[in-house]
């Protein structure tokens, strides 16, 4: 029998998985350039899956290619790159665009022999003849550009892409970009102020699918598909426990009625620990209770894991005092998944008084969390308060932000509850909110609480009347449970009375994170296998 192998190079759709390659890819290939941050090549894959490819050679990502599907009116004017692809997060991706647009492409210097670029082209090709597109549109590099000027061989931007077309000076990036069918319509200025070979400038190529009529309008409907998804948010009851199994056990319970009704997630409120400080022989002063509160993360966390995969549901845990590496108390979310898979979100704005009794600090990362209903993320309570985070995970493609809450007051509540409903307007996704209620005599900051915990959403004709699609009854302790349908989400970014995404001014503003390109990764499975 003849000997067979296994086949060395493919082209697939790019994973989660393979962003750390992706971005050793990337600072290989643009070595004098800014590189993606992870947050980006996570927005960029989240936010349109099958636009996005890799080039795999014995295992390893050797090339990749990343686009997005955008309407013509925006395609084929001027922009630059940084408004066309959202900040390089792929946000701007129209799920009902005619044209797909390629921001990105790179291939492994060492690997240009094996044809992988033109490989990853006609992966791109496949998907808009498939989508029956219009065609693709990208800005291309002319990195001749620069040296042409200065030598006197071309006088502008203009003329040199004409003296290349012609064949009077060459160009490599611009030559495949010919080879592969594509034509210049012109030239984008301050496309790339950061690429210096190109002096900002980049050719503005198209390239129109040969199985598309032109003169027929065309009209690209979403389809009104159902994408259920079951939410419950556990409004807690603060009780007095006599130790920490009495206190995982009134959590295991409400576990299980979601689970019951199976349902996807349950979230719990904010703080909900802190009834374990009852168990105390004594009251705690803050600093001592936050230490005392410190020593149950392991067994928290490890009990929420445990719980996540025995009832097959997805938990929020909403938040513990956690005491990190680097010594500092900070407020964190313990997200344990289904599948075993653990992941963990700070809170990043203390309030005054978490600041002040139990000296907490805020964390430094804001960023999406895989699940098997599609990314999420988590704002715990006061950061509900600040649109910028809620931003950042829309643009990632969370389309699902849950808020644990602990507020003492029906003003604090209010604030946290109007926050919510504004970010699941503008940013057209579901806000899930759970809160305590009960007080605990004795435990600092569980005086008195107030809450009506709920599942908001956009306000638009698919949703609920009020952008409430079930909220709880205030004050009492109980499970509220909904169904809510994601395609919503997608017919309302694209298609919806206003689409708050699509129309922001990126000419404009933008937001600019700090610190990105030493992006700490806190979550070891964020990038688990999708």
């Amino acid at each position: 029998m003849a000997a067979t192998s296994q086949a060395r190079l493919e082209v697939r759709q790019a994973l989660l998985s393979d962003i750390p390659e992706i971005s050793s890819l990337v600072k290989r290939v643009y070595k004098g350039m800014p590189p993606y941050t992870r947050a980006e090549l996570r927005g960029q894959i989240n936010n349109f899956p099958e636009g996005q490819f890799v080039a795999i050679l014995d295992d390893k990502v050797v090339g990749y290619c990343a686009c997005s599907r955008l309407k013509e009116k925006l395609a084929l004017a001027n922009h630059s790159w940084n408004r066309i692809t959202g900040n390089g997060l792929g946000s701007r991706h129209i799920p009902n665009g005619e044209w797909l647009y390629g921001y990105e492409m790179c291939v492994d210097p060492k690997q240009r022999g094996v044809r992988i670029g033109r490989r990853l082209y006609d992966a791109r090709r496949t998907l808009a003849e498939r989508l029956d597109l219009r065609g693709i549109v990208f800005g291309g590099r002319m990195p001749g550009l620069r040296r042409a000027i200065k030598t006197k061989k071309a006088t502008d931007p203009i003329d040199y892409l004409e003296k290349v077309k012609s064949n009077k000076l060459r160009d490599p990036v611009i030559g495949f970009h010919l080879s592969n069918g594509f034509e210049p319509q012109g030239v984008l200025k301050k496309y790339l102020p950061e690429d210096d070979d190109s002096m900002g400038f980049a050719s503005h190529m198209v390239w129109r699918n040969p199985y598309d009529n032109a003169d027929e309008p065309k009209k690209f409907r979403i389809p009104r598909d159902v994408e259920n998804v079951r939410l419950a948010t556990v409004q807690l009851q603060a009780r007095a426990v006599k130790d920490f199994d009495e206190f995982i056990n009134n959590v295991k319970y409400f576990v299980d009625v979601a689970a019951d009704y199976e349902a996807d997630f349950v979230v719990f409120p904010e703080l909900f620990t802190l009834m374990l400080l009852s168990s105390e022989q004594k009251e705690l002063k803050p600093h001592e209770a936050i230490e005392a509160l410190s020593e149950y993360t392991p067994r928290i966390r490890q009990s929420l894991s445990d719980m996540a995969m025995k009832y097959n549901i997805n938990i929020i845990g909403g938040s513990h005092p956690t005491r990190t590496e680097d010594g500092e108390i900070q407020n964190v979310a313990y997200i344990c998944l289904r599948d075993g898979a653990v992941h963990e979100q700070e809170k990043i704005h203390p309030t005054p008084n978490e600041s002040y009794w139990w000296n907490i600090k805020g964390g430094d990362q804001i960023s999406v969390i895989p699940t098997d209903c599609g990314p999420i993320g988590v704002l715990i309570c006061y950061d509900s308060e600040f649109p910028e985070l809620a931003r950042r995970l829309a643009d990632e493609g969370a389309r699902i932000i849950f808020v644990p809450f602990c507020t003492d007051s029906r003003q604090g509540y209010l604030r946290v509850r109007y926050c919510s409903q504004a970010r699941a307007i503008e940013n057209q996704c579901f806000v899930v909110m759970s809160g305590n209620v009960g007080n605990l005599p004795n435990v600092h900051n569980m005086d008195i609480q107030y809450a009506q915990s709920c599942i908001l959403t956009p306000c638009d004709f698919p949703f609920a009347r009020d952008g409430i699609a079930a909220e709880a009854s205030e004050n009492v302790e109980t499970l509220t449970i909904s169904d809510v349908n994601l395609s919503d989400l997608s017919w309302a970014r694209a298609e919806g009375t206003v689409r708050n995404l699509a129309d922001r001014r990126f000419d404009l503003y933008n937001i600019n994170w700090a610190n990105e390109d030493d992006e700490i990764e806190n979550n070891a499975n964020l990038e688990a296998k999708k």
